[in-house]
C-alpha cells in the first residue's frame, strides 16, 4: 500500500495505531528539527518498543539524530506483555495507546506496566480505570468485567516512579455500531484520596475539602482515602486527588490533580486543600463540557466508530479537544473516512458548522459509517 507521508511530533499514538489498523506504512520527517532537543524524546522511543511487544513483523526505522522515523507495521498481536514505560511519561501515555489496539489483536492482551501512575501531564490511571470501559463496553456488546478491567497494582509518583498498572481487554472481530446521545444526569460521584509517603492526614484533608464543595451540588457522594505503605508507595512521596461522576445512561466524567514532584521545588507549594479544589473544578468543568462520551476518551470512541460494521454509529461530544481533532484528520488521511460533525443548534440557526467549533462551547454530534473492518484472527464476535 502507498506510504503515508507525515511531518512533525504531533500525536505519534494516534499516527502508530491507525498506521498498524491500516496496514499503511509511514515515513515522518522533521521531527523536532528546531528545537534544542532534536529528534523523537525517551518517551517517544519506549513508545516505539512497546509497540514491537505488541505486534509481530513491525519494522521501525530512526535515523542517527531521531528526526525521521519509517514505520512498517506489523500485525496486532497482543498477549502477555511486561513493559517498563520510564520515568519521564506516565503509565497512561502507553496504556491509551493499548485501549486503542487491544479489541483488534489476535490474543487478548494481559498486560503489565511499570512506572509512573500519577503527573501533572497526563490523566491519572484511576480516571482512565473508571472512564475509558464505559466508552469501549458499547463497541463490545456484553462484556465479562473481569475481562476488561485496569487495576492499580502500586503508585510510582515522580520523579522515581515506581508504579504499577495491569490491563485486561478482550478481542471482538467485529465491533458494533452505537448511538451514544443522551449523557443523563449525575447521580452519584465517587473518588480515591491517595497519599505515598507522607502523612496519612493529608488524604483526610483533600476528601473533606472536596466534598465541602461537591455537596452543594449533589448529595451522594463517597471518597476512599488510600494511604500506601511499603513498596505500594512507589519510591517519590506525593499526594493526589481522582473524582469521577457518574451518569443515569452509565457515563463518567472525570477530575484529578496531584502534588508537584519531590525536588523540583514547588512541592511546598502543593497544599491538600489546593489540590482538592483542582480537582473538584476539574470535574466539574468535564460535566459542564457535557456529551455522551467523556473528554478524556473522545479520540479513542471516535477511533472505534470508524473502524466498527459498515452501519451508522453516533455520538455526542462536548467542545472537541485539540486530540480529537487531530484524530479525525488523521483517520481522514489512513482510511479515507469523513466524520460528519454538526451541533444541536444548527438546524435551527443554520450556521455554519466551522464557525461554531471556532467558539468552543458547542457540543458536537459526530456521526460517521463504519469502514467495516473485520479481525481476522477471532472467528466469532
Amino acid at each position: 500500500m502507498s506510504i503515508v507521508d507525515l511531518s512533525g511530533s504531533n500525536c505519534l499514538r494516534q499516527r502508530l495505531v491507525l498506521s498498524i489498523l491500516s496496514g499503511r506504512p509511514m515515513r515522518v520527517s522533521g521531527i523536532r528539527c528546531k528545537d534544542m532537543d532534536r529528534g523523537l524524546n525517551d518517551s517517544e522511543m519506549n513508545l516505539l518498543k512497546l509497540v514491537e511487544k505488541v505486534t509481530n513483523g513491525s519494522d521501525i526505522y530512526v535515523d542517527e539524530r531521531g528526526t525521521r522515523l519509517m514505520f512498517k507495521p506489523g500485525l496486532p498481536y497482543g498477549g502477555h506483555v511486561d513493559h517498563d514505560c520510564g520515568l519521564t511519561r506516565s503509565i497512561v501515555y502507553s496504556l491509551e495507546l493499548l485501549l486503542m489496539l487491544s479489541p483488534f489483536c489476535k490474543h487478548p492482551i494481559e498486560a503489565r506496566l511499570t512506572g509512573v501512575t500519577n503527573d501533572r501531564i497526563d490523566p491519572s490511571v484511576d480516571a482512565i480505570k473508571h472512564s475509558a470501559p464505559a466508552v469501549m463496553k458499547p463497541f463490545f456488546g456484553y462484556v465479562d468485567p473481569e475481562d476488561l478491567a485496569i487495576e492499580v497494582v502500586s503508585r510510582g509518583l515522580p520523579p522515581d516512579g515506581g508504579g504499577c498498572v495491569t490491563l485486561k481487554c478482550p478481542i471482538r472481530r467485529i465491533l458494533r455500531p452505537v448511538q451514544c446521545l443522551s449523557a443523563g444526569k449525575v447521580k452519584r460521584v465517587r473518588g480515591i484520596a491517595f497519599a505515598t509517603r507522607v502523612s496519612p492526614q493529608i488524604a483526610n484533608r483533600m476528601v473533606a475539602e472536596a466534598k465541602g464543595i461537591l455537596l452543594k451540588y449533589i448529595p451522594d457522594i463517597y471518597i476512599y482515602t488510600d494511604h500506601l505503605k511499603g513498596a505500594k508507595s512507589g519510591k517519590s512521596r506525593g499526594f493526589g486527588l481522582c473524582l469521577w461522576a457518574e451518569t443515569t445512561t452509565g457515563i463518567f466524567y472525570t477530575g484529578d490533580a496531584v502534588s508537584h514532584p519531590s525536588g523540583s521545588g514547588k512541592e511546598t507549594e502543593a497544599v491538600a486543600e489546593d489540590i482538592a479544589v483542582e480537582a473538584t473544578h476539574a470535574l466539574l468543568n468535564d460535566i459542564y463540557r457535557g456529551g455522551a462520551v467523556d473528554t478524556q476518551n473522545q479520540g479513542l470512541c471516535a477511533l472505534l466508530m470508524a473502524f466498527g460494521q459498515r452501519d451508522l454509529s453516533k455520538a455526542e461530544f462536548g467542545p472537541l479537544t485539540p486530540f480529537t481533532i487531530q484524530m479525525l484528520r488523521h483517520i481522514k488521511t489512513f482510511v479515507d473516512l469523513t466524520f460528519k460533525l454538526d451541533t444541536k443548534s444548527s438546524a435551527e440557526r443554520n450556521e455554519d458548522i466551522d464557525d461554531q467549533l471556532k467558539l468552543g462551547s458547542k457540543k458536537v454530534v459526530a456521526t460517521c459509517i463504519g469502514i467495516g473492518f473485520s479481525n481476522l484472527n477471532k472467528t466469532v464476535s
